[in-house]
């Protein structure tokens, strides 16, 4: 029988509910079945936020009964017939893995003894599970990466990571959504804006989503660009059921 997650007071408007400290699939759809439940089921939230093992309950005001609103949480969770959770999307996202963008690709090939070639073979091959969005905003952090690319972050991070890096940091795989300092290894770029403040929703890409990523050229990947500006180019995705 799976542990039941924790839950506490994590300031005065916000609860922070924690599942069992491993990175899984299981967790990922707990946690996302209980977001839905949550998010249909109690008034005045102001934002649920997704980690790893994760659900951070922000509150419009002060929460004036902790305890009871802790016993809510739990009914809630409790009363879960299954982890069915909103359909999801799989998302094609082009990457160009160029030298000129893949500035640490090289590093990776020494470090761990495997071609250019095959370091982006093996990375565009896999189908990858976005466990949250955080860090920058769009930023999402990426299960299902091989483990013969597995690499250590940087010791000292890089003072301005180009937006759209597409890097490898430890076990994981992430998109950085704008210019940043970061002390992931970058290998490619994708030209795609995965943030956009204007829209309703500015994020495209949400957790439980997957990515599947796209080998393009560096002439593909300014053909894209210029679609974007132009308001000409989506990205590709399926609906998972």
């Amino acid at each position: 029988m799976s542990k039941q997650p924790s839950y506490k007071s994590f300031g005065e408007k916000a609860i922070l509910v924690e599942w069992e400290a491993i990175i899984s699939q299981e967790n990922l759809t707990k946690i996302l079945s209980f977001k839905d439940q949550v998010s249909k089921q109690i008034t005045g939230i102001s934002e649920l936020i997704i980690g790893y093992n994760s659900l951070t309950i922000l509150y419009k005001n002060v929460i004036e009964d902790l305890s009871n609103e802790i016993d809510n949480l739990k009914e809630i969770y409790e009363s879960l017939t299954n982890n069915k959770t909103t359909k999801k999307c799989t998302w094609e996202i082009p990457v160009c893995y160029d030298k000129e963008f893949g500035i640490d690709l090289e590093f990776i090939a020494k470090r761990n003894n495997l071609s250019i070639s095959t370091i982006i073979e093996l990375h565009a091959r896999s189908l990858y599970t976005v466990f949250f969005i955080g860090f920058l905003p769009g930023f999402p952090y990426l299960s299902g990466l091989d483990e013969a690319l597995y690499v250590d972050r940087k010791a000292a991070p890089e003072l301005n990571i180009k937006k759209g890096a597409v890097a490898i940091g430890g076990k994981q795989t992430g998109i950085y959504t704008t210019n940043s300092p970061g002390g992931w290894h970058v290998i490619g770029n994708s030209p795609l804006k995965f943030f956009d403040a204007s829209k309703e929703s500015p994020c495209f890409i949400n957790a439980g989503d997957q990515i599947k990523f796209i080998a393009i050229s560096k002439e593909e990947h300014q053909a894209i660009l210029l679609e974007i500006e132009s308001g000409n180019f989506k990205p590709k995705t399926i609906v998972n059921d």
